[in-house]
């Protein structure tokens, strides 16, 4: 069957369609797989049980009928808006209105507006899209009606510790090569984009690089966006002392998922009236209107800071201890082989970097996948960077913390003994 150019782009292989293909085949799989790959958040049974007890009280009241048997507006149910409104407002003080925000159907749905309001044909001048930090979110890269328009340079690495342990390393924005560029000192990026903390690296950016970033884009007259899926002050997966700000030139990007409610599909962007104003205009006409069952179930979390609590008190510190024990089993692993872990700062993964692997990570996902172990192999995460001749961009892996200690243990056992064999068998 033939389809058109946008047919052919959305149908072709993908890192996200990799990523979503084996989240649920290993999920309907009988066969028992250590799924370290997907990006699921984890079962935390508190955080489960406070929402049964919504669900059983907005049934009761017929609330979640209301939710499910009406439309929203194209800017998204108004009064969970209005929720949010006085939610931030009460913690940040930012002076928000109802025109501040709008929802999508997942933050999928808003990036993929985001990105093709602020780059593509702008009457003759080809726009991109700026990420000042790659690797990153490996769901960007196809993100575009037609074509691909991101642009990207080399992070710094720099080797550190971690807890006094050797063996890490660290992201950091390249600001001298990024002001170097030529697509942003001859007006050809539309916005710039980080997400924070960032997936798949769990690196946080720092106030300072927030400052630097935010002027840039002032300077150069483009929206900074950053993307708050794992960020403050929900769910809060954050090990580092960040402040969160925002401004008419910023846009904020959060997400009911990584709270535990990945199905219902409910994105929250805070930004100027303006783009809240064209990305409702999207919603009606590639949605109609948002999904209004995930409002109404977090609509009392928010009134009531309840999901403060839970971020604080249960989701952070089930990932934080998760992240801890997969940090000592691969220390466990690989000692006295070349292998660093990204410094986790954040998020529900694990960035792992096998220096001079002797073989790609793409081809290690296979072998690994062969074996019941799925991880994400680093390639698909370098967007908007020529990964020819960059041999880091072939040499990491991301995986999920978002496990029980079982399979953790069993997947990076045999990451472990993969990998070993492969670099002994160089040695030879």
């Amino acid at each position: 069957m033939q389809f058109s150019t946008f047919g052919q782009k959305f149908t072709k292989n993908s890192g996200i369609l990799q990523l979503m293909d084996d989240l649920g085949n290993a999920l309907a799989s009988d066969k028992p797989i250590n799924m370290l790959g997907g990006g699921n958040p984890a079962i935390i049974s508190e955080v489960n049980d406070v929402y049964q007890k919504t669900l059983h009280d907005l049934v009761a009241d017929g609330t979640v009928l209301d939710g499910v048997a009406n439309y929203s507006t194209p800017q998204g149910d108004k009064g969970f808006i209005d929720s949010l409104v006085a939610f931030f407002n009460r913690h940040y003080d930012w002076g928000l209105t109802a025109d501040n925000i709008a929802l999508t159907n997942g933050s999928q749905n808003a990036f993929f507006y985001l990105f093709n309001l602020f780059s593509g044909d702008f009457g003759g001048v080809d726009k991109k899209i700026l990420l000042p930090l790659s690797p990153e979110y490996i769901g960007y890269a196809d993100a575009h009606v037609d074509g691909t328009h991101f642009v990207a340079v080399e992070p710094v690495i720099t080797e550190c510790t971690h807890e006094g342990q050797a063996g890490f390393f660290k992201y950091t924005v390249d600001f001298d090569k990024l002001n170097e560029l030529d697509e942003l000192r001859h007006g050809r990026i539309g916005a710039i984009c980080a997400s924070r903390p960032t997936n798949p690296t769990g690196n946080v950016l720092t106030d300072d690089e927030m400052d630097k970033l935010s002027a840039i884009a002032r300077t150069y007259d483009v929206p900074l966006i950053i993307d708050n899926a794992y960020g403050m002050p929900f769910p809060n997966i954050i090990y580092t002392n960040t402040t969160l700000n925002f401004d008419d030139n910023t846009v904020l990007c959060f997400s009911l998922s990584k709270v535990g409610l990945p199905s219902v599909r409910t994105g929250i962007i805070v930004a100027s009236p303006a783009i809240i104003k064209a990305v409702s205009a999207m919603n009606a006409i590639i949605n109609l209107a948002p999904t209004r069952f995930g409002a109404s179930l977090a609509k009392p979390l928010f009134d009531s800071d309840e999901i403060v609590r839970l971020s604080k008190h249960a989701i952070l510190p089930f990932y934080q201890r998760q992240s801890a024990l997969a940090v000592k089993l691969l220390k466990e692993q690989f000692a006295n082989l070349p292998v660093f872990i990204h410094k986790p700062e954040g998020a529900m993964f694990l960035w792992v970097w096998f220096k001079d692997l002797p073989i790609t990570s793409q081809e290690l996902y296979q072998l690994l996948k062969d074996k019941g172990t799925l991880i994400i192999p680093s390639l698909h995460f370098f967007v908007g960077i020529d990964t020819d001749h960059y041999r880091h961009a072939h040499e990491c892996i991301r995986l999920s913390v978002a496990q029980t200690d079982e399979v953790l243990t069993a997947g990076i056992g045999m990451i472990g003994e993969v990998v070993k064999g492969l670099y002994q068998q160089n040695s030879l």
